[in-house]
């Protein structure tokens, strides 16, 4: 029983399942040199290899194999897009190391600006301004950078050749009376300087004092007349040359003058059928000259200019050539000439002796709104809607200088009678003071809490300035100093209009509250 055991186990092993046997592991053949050499001497030896007769055959049949000619076949190179996106941004990178940049960090902005680029970037600093720029030359080349510049210069050069001056040719009666002003202005001109001169030999102990005192009287001004002028606001108001009569203007289409100072209405001129923007004594009027001459001028918001005597109610005549809305009339100092200023841009001079229009003067880019005369009668100031104003030589027809700076439309011009001084009142609530002789601006004065309506220097010496504003109330300021001397309070409604009488005496201001006020030192 004991020798049968062994040889039941034996058996027990010899029985295993086959899945369980390891395979056996066969070794791979690896074959050193050319597979072309070994099959050639397989074929040698007859023996049938791995590329047989028929197989060799058939593989030369289907263009498989090419061993036996010497023809080539081509295979193309597919190249991924992936792979040529990385050649080109290799390129890039050279191309980008070639390129030379200007370390100077505002060339660099500028370049950027040029190209359309954001000229920084957050947190940026030069270098990866730098860098950054090199790399959009990388791309777009440094050729842009050269056609964009180009272009600056084409379009600059546009630029510069639209804002030079043209000139045409004017008529005759232009010519003469261009000789005319300036055979006038000269004297006056001359004289104006030889005062100058005079006031200055006055001890400067005596100029004070004699300033002191208008500044005192001038702090002492009271309203001692107030009137309702008409059932709707009054836009203008003027003294005559004889400080004895006030004309005033209202939207009603009426133009009314009062005696002065009792404020007591003399006339009632109906002509106009809607807003009146402006009413004006001829400068020689109530002084020399007749009373059925011209002795008044008006404008209206419909384009229509009128000329009125003192003895008619009815317009004397009426200038036409304007289409639409004529914002200011004024005489020119000798009385011949009539200067309007209107919406279409421009500004006009009309000889009323000739009786007709001798300049037609553009160079606004919007309408125009207020002109004043020198007191010599050689230059034109004009304001205009554009926020700038232009003092014109009447002599020559040049614009001799350029008003730059108020933000909003300029409503008010007035020149100094020390002949160098300009003033102009602006919707940006400022009156600026200009210099003739220096060509710009000299103050600017915070004159009111809202859009200056009108400005006025005295007229005798210009030793002060008059403001009026829409907050309801007038200023007047020292020349020279600019300070305040008094605010003109009362008025219940916007002031639109205010004069100087010519023996500085007076002062009339006029308002939307349809009420006209005179005031004077006590």
């Amino acid at each position: 029983m004991a020798s049968s055991r062994p040889s039941s186990t034996q058996a027990t092993k010899t029985k295993a399942p086959d899945d369980l046997v390891a395979p056996v592991v066969k070794k791979p053949h690896i074959y050193y040199g050319s597979l072309e050499e070994k099959e050639r001497e397989r074929l040698a030896k007859g023996e049938s290899g791995l590329l047989g007769k028929e197989g060799l055959k058939a593989g030369i049949e289907a263009g498989n194999i090419n061993i036996t000619s010497g023809e080539v076949f081509e295979i193309e190179e597919h190249i991924s897009e992936r792979q040529a996106e990385v050649l080109a941004e290799f390129e890039r990178r050279k191309r980008a190391r070639q390129i030379n940049v200007s370390t100077d960090d505002s060339e660099v902005k500028a370049c950027l600006r040029a190209l359309g680029e954001p000229i920084t970037l957050f947190g940026e600093g030069p270098a990866e301004r730098r860098e950054r720029l090199r790399n959009i030359l990388s791309v777009v080349g440094t050729d842009a950078l050269k056609k964009t510049k180009k272009d600056d210069e084409k379009s600059k050069k546009s630029k510069e050749e639209y804002q030079q001056t043209w000139y045409h040719e004017g008529p005759n009666s232009l010519k003469v009376a261009r000789l005319w002003i300036a055979n006038y202005s000269l004297p006056r001109a001359m004289k104006r300087l030889e005062e100058a001169r005079l006031h200055k030999e006055i001890p400067e102990t005596t100029r004070t004092s004699q300033m002191q005192e208008l500044h005192k009287s001038l702090r002492s001004l009271n309203n001692f007349c107030s009137q309702i002028g008409d059932d709707r606001p009054i836009s203008y108001c003027h003294f005559s040359p004889n400080s004895k009569m006030l004309a005033t203007a209202c939207w009603s289409g009426l133009c009314k003058l009062w005696s002065v100072p009792d404020c007591n209405l003399l006339h009632t001129l109906r002509g106009h059928n809607t807003n009146v923007g402006a009413i004006v004594f001829h400068p020689k009027s109530t002084v020399s000259l007749d009373q059925k001459d011209v002795n008044l001028a008006s404008c209206a918001a419909d384009g229509s200019v009128k000329l009125w005597s003192l003895d008619s109610d009815e317009p004397v005549a009426d200038i036409e050539g304007h289409t639409v809305r004529v914002a200011r009339v004024m005489w020119h100092p000798s009385g011949r000439f009539l200067g309007t200023t209107c919406y279409d841009r421009s500004w006009r001079l009309w000889d009323l002796e000739a009786q007709e229009e001798i300049l037609h003067q553009e160079g606004h880019s919007m309408g125009v709104y207020d002109i004043a005369f020198h007191q010599d009668g050689s230059l034109a100031g004009t304001g205009g809607l554009d926020a700038f104003g232009r003092v014109w030589d009447l002599r020559t027809g040049r614009c001799i200088m350029f008003l730059e700076g108020h933000l909003k439309e300029i409503y008010g011009i007035s020149f100094s009678p020390n002949g160098y001084h300009i003033a102009t009142g602006s919707g940006d609530n400022t009156c600026k003071v200009w210099d003739l002789r220096q060509r710009r601006c000299v103050y600017t004065i915070p004159a009111h809490q809202n859009l200056v309506t009108g400005v006025k220097f005295e007229p005798i010496h210009g030793n002060f300035l008059l403001t009026g504003a829409y907050d309801n109330t007038a200023k007047i300021w020292t020349h020279p100093g600019w300070s305040p001397l008094k605010t003109l309070a009362g008025h219940e409604g916007k002031v639109m209009g205010l004069d100087i009488s010519s023996d500085g005496q007076l002062i009339a201001t006029c308002s939307y509250d349809r009420t006209f006020k005179l005031w004077m030192a006590e």
